[in-house]
């Protein structure tokens, strides 16, 4: 991601799959991930620069709200792993460039 001024722009990070989108998934095993990947209804999935949701705030709406607007101040955000492959897909969302942004921004601890 580059920023310019007060706006942001989604710049694609380095060696990403060029045919990848950012989604953020859920698994059967409670866990929440945000990364690049293909849409799939496979029941596993890889994401690359993927990041954990370990807890985020009710002002986000749920977990369709990391994909619609992503995770805000004082939610909990992992750093990012080169790439995961997660088994037991339950739902995979396609993010605004709004969450990107948000996803890409959120430190652990703001």
């Amino acid at each position: 991601m580059k920023k310019t001024g007060s706006s942001s722009v989604i710049e694609r990070p380095a060696g990403i799959d060029p045919e990848a989108v950012y989604l953020v998934v859920t698994t059967a095993h409670r866990g929440v991930f945000g990364g690049y990947g293909r849409p799939s209804d496979a029941a596993t999935i890889r994401l690359e620069q993927a990041r954990m949701a370990v807890y985020w705030t009710a002002d986000v709406g749920g977990v369709v709200g990391l994909a619609a607007s992503g995770p805000s101040k004082g939610c909990r955000i992992g750093p990012a792993a080169p790439a995961i492959t997660l088994r037991d897909v339950t739902a995979v969302m396609e993010a605004t460039p709004a969450a990107v942004v948000a996803w890409e921004d959120a430190p652990w601890s703001r």
